[in-house]
């Protein structure tokens, strides 16, 4: 039967104000979002419980410098066999699944990370922790691609990085004026907020994949209406998957091609590995800028510059306010700059700023000039401030956009998993290098790190905005394409949009 035909036999909503619609999208979104500001929380404590804890303890050595190096980057490890888990979970079961499983986990982990009297039980709360940290490069990339109208995607994608820092600065300023544990309040109230993805509808996208067309259609309904564009979108949907599925039976009557062949010919489509590659040098691009790291580690890098404790304090929330100010900027800027051109003008910027920021200390590390704290402040903001506006929003913004539709769930656990594994053995040997290294090796590392990948990025990199994603798609396409149950949106006629 013709989809059209289906589409018009299905009961229709009463018809209400698209404000309706939106505020339901922003619903389903805002427990996503909860998520990367919880994510925020526990990966900004261990930048105030550390002092705290040795300055209770009235030494140094009960966290060693290894310790602190393993709590920073504990969940990274954490996560890498749920980011191989939730995908299947999602593609086999949905994708309300892994969030339930997610918010049980959390539960535990914050009650442990409360009620903790050793470093050991706070590595194991890091140590789930890792769960988060899964659902946040996976599942969440499924569910703000599938439960969103076009028009408004690239705003709840941006802001969802921001949120993660607004997470990490309130964790600093929490333990600033208050004891540490009183995180774990906030994450808690955050925990109950949370629950409504019990309510959430399932996604549409893989109702259809099940054949389950009359649920589709009502919650594609549900949650983007029934204009035109949405129902040309439900039935061009339906129709696809109809056409999947027909595939797919094809290739379960013959026995010679099996799940593994499937996958290595998915694997090898240029549609598939092309967009892996570059999404993964966007992420080191992400975490070899060292912004990341020098936002974990912000604090002891303060006070190598101030004896003062209070000073060190008052400067780690200037520069996390900085930090997410400069990604307001950043997603202000994407209205008038292309992504290619700010993510590469602004990491240009940021670069620059790391190679002044470390001739500057090497220059007073010889003597030849003497300290001004006030200039070093200035180039560390200003390094903040630009890679905020461009790698630190707009390499998750490529990565989401260039995620194929086709091997959706294989493609999202590949890169979670090396995403996942590179910021874990960035966060664990970053005070190393700033041991060894002194600040200025430090500095200069990841200046030469940063302009690395940002060469590879102009040299590679496609331009997205304004752009549909099958046009996104085309610049890799190939002729070796295997349908997977992700493949359902392939034929989407998905407007263009400008975030």
């Amino acid at each position: 039967m013709e989809p059209s035909g289906e589409l018009n036999k299905l009961p229709k909503n009463s018809v209400k104000s698209p404000r309706i619609y939106l505020l339901r999208q922003i619903f389903v979104c805002s427990g996503v979002t909860s998520y990367f500001f919880i994510g925020g929380l526990f990966f900004g404590a261990p930048t105030v419980f550390v002092p705290q804890i040795r300055k209770d303890a009235n030494s140094t050595e009960i966290i060693s410098m290894a310790m602190m190096s393993w709590l920073m980057s504990i969940s990274n490890y954490g996560s890498l066999p749920w980011v191989i888990i939730f995908p299947v979970i999602a593609a086999r079961f949905g994708r309300k699944i892994p969030y339930t499983v997610t918010w049980v986990n959390t539960m535990v982990c914050v009650s442990l990370f409360y009620f903790s009297s050793s470093t050991t039980e706070l590595l194991i709360s890091g140590c789930l922790q890792g769960i988060i940290f899964a659902v946040l490069f996976s599942i969440s990339i499924m569910v703000l691609t599938e439960y969103t109208s076009p028009k408004h995607r690239g705003i709840l994608i941006t802001f969802k990085a921001a949120t993660f820092y607004w997470g990490v600065w309130i964790s600093n300023a929490i333990g600033t004026f208050f004891h540490w544990k009183n995180i774990s309040i906030l994450i808690f109230i955050c925990c109950i907020y949370n629950i409504t993805a019990l309510f959430w509808p399932e996604s549409p996208v893989w109702l259809a994949s099940k054949g389950r067309f009359d649920e589709c259609a009502k919650c594609h309904r549900w949650l983007k209406g029934e204009d035109k564009d949405s129902e040309d979108e439900l039935k061009q949907l339906i129709s696809s998957q109809q056409d999947n599925l027909k595939r797919k039976k094809e290739y379960h009557r013959d026995k010679q091609k099996s799940s593994i062949n499937r996958m290595y010919h998915t694997i090898k489509s240029k549609r598939f590995y092309k967009p892996l590659m570059y999404s993964i040098v966007a992420m080191c691009l992400y975490h070899f800028s060292g912004k990341m790291a020098c936002t974990g580690y912000v604090l002891h890098i303060i006070q190598t510059i101030s004896v003062n404790e209070s000073t060190a304090y008052a400067g780690m929330l200037v520069l996390d306010g900085i930090t997410v100010l400069g990604m307001y900027v950043g997603v202000f800027l994407t209205k008038f700059l292309n992504r290619r051109t700010l993510l590469l003008g602004s990491s240009v910027i940021g670069i620059t700023f790391l190679f002044m920021l470390s001739l500057y200390l090497y220059l007073i590390h010889l003597m030849v000039i003497s300290e001004n704290k006030y200039l070093t402040i200035f180039l560390i903001m200003g390094y903040s401030v630009s890679m905020s506006c461009g790698p630190m929003i707009m390499s998750m913004c490529f990565s989401t956009e260039l995620t194929p539709l086709k091997g959706r769930s294989l493609f999202l656990s590949i890169f979670a998993l090396l995403v996942n594994t590179i910021m874990g053995v960035n966060l664990q040997i970053f005070p190393f290098i700033f041991k060894y290294f002194k600040s200025h090796g430090a500095f200069l590392f990841y200046a030469l790190m940063s302009s690395i990948f940002t060469f590879i990025l102009y040299k590679v990199l496609p331009e997205t905005k304004g752009k549909t994603i099958q046009e996104i798609e085309k610049c890799f396409s190939d002729e070796d394409i295997v349908p997977e149950e992700e493949s359902a949106l392939v034929n989407l006629d998905i407007r263009k949009a400008n975030s």
